[in-house]
């Protein structure tokens, strides 16, 4: 196959042990940076600074690629970037409500809502394979938020709010597949990234969230966030997508949550509770099944991938 002919200097494991670390990162950093920074300013500087580091190099290589978009195609883009935009949102604030652990696991259900979308909206037929892992994976999503409801309101109102940035985000990686097919990833990822931190600062200006003067270890985390989850995660995850298969991929990507999981407990001395313990090998088991078959069906959606 055209994977197997090509011959990576670097082996495509490293890129994907890589991504996963670093990607492993971004929930500690932001419970580190939330003692100083509100979510929603959190979230504003986390897409500004992304974009400020790869500025150079994408005004540089992609004006031409830009050059021959259409004005539907540029309104796909800021479609994209918003929903990017609420899905950081979302996310980082429900990190402030739960727990690490409940928060990755259930933001990463993520594939569910691209194959419930796609067959709706695109009219992709759900395998009995992909109603089967969602099954399996509502079914621990329910453990999980049952848990936190003995926790507190709070906790329940942070597990959806993961959940609403797994859908903004398979709403952004849908509109991606379109996008991505006449972009490179540099010239795909700057405009987006672009349009998300204009929306997340127009937001926080607007209900007066403050956006400055926080601590220099604040800002450290910040630029930590947009440096190492952001960009050298999910770059090596899209470069590994050009050597080794979507569906490996993607079930690699479900270390994320083991990662983070394990950093939090390590750094921020947070354990999952018992009910996110039961709860959480039952998402990921469902999502493994579901993203099985999605790999094979579609390569395509592996290519957009994620924030």
């Amino acid at each position: 196959s055209e994977l197997s002919r090509q011959q990576p200097k670097v082996s495509p494991m490293v890129g994907l042990v890589i991504g996963v670390t670093a990607v492993s990162t971004a929930s500690t950093f932001i419970r580190l940076a939330q003692v100083w920074v509100p979510s929603l300013a959190l979230a504003a500087w986390r897409l500004t600074f992304a974009s400020a580091l790869i500025a150079p190099f994408a005004l540089i290589f992609c004006r031409k690629e830009w050059r021959r978009l259409g004005a539907r195609d540029w309104l796909f883009v800021v479609a994209s970037g918003t929903m990017l935009a609420l899905h950081f949102y979302t996310w980082i604030t429900s990190l402030a409500m739960t727990s690490v652990a409940a928060s990755v696991v259930l933001v990463s259900t993520n594939p569910l809502f691209v194959g419930v979308l796609s067959h709706f909206v695109l009219g992709e037929r759900l395998s009995s394979r992909m109603v089967t892992g969602m099954v399996i994976a509502v079914l621990g999503s329910a453990i999980i938020g049952l848990g936190d409801l003995g926790q507190g309101s709070h906790q329940l109102v942070g597990d959806l709010l993961a959940l609403a940035g797994a859908l903004t985000v398979a709403v952004y990686m849908l509109i991606g597949r379109r996008l991505r097919a006449r972009l490179s990833l540099l010239g795909y990822i700057f405009p987006v990234y672009g349009v998300a931190a204009l929306v997340l600062m127009a937001m926080a200006l607007v209900v007066e969230v403050p956006l400055g003067g926080y601590p220099s270890e604040a800002w450290m985390w910040l630029v930590l966030l947009a440096l190492i989850p952001q960009i050298l995660g999910h770059s090596s995850f899209n470069w590994a997508l050009g050597h080794l298969r979507a569906t490996f991929v993607s079930l690699a990507v479900l270390a994320e949550p083991i990662g983070s999981t394990l950093l939090a407990w390590l750094v921020l001395h947070e354990s999952p509770t018992l009910m996110t313990a039961l709860g959480a090998p039952l998402v990921l088991a469902g999502i493994a099944i579901a993203t099985g078959w999605r790999g094979r069906k579609s390569k395509l959606a592996g290519k957009a991938a994620g924030p």
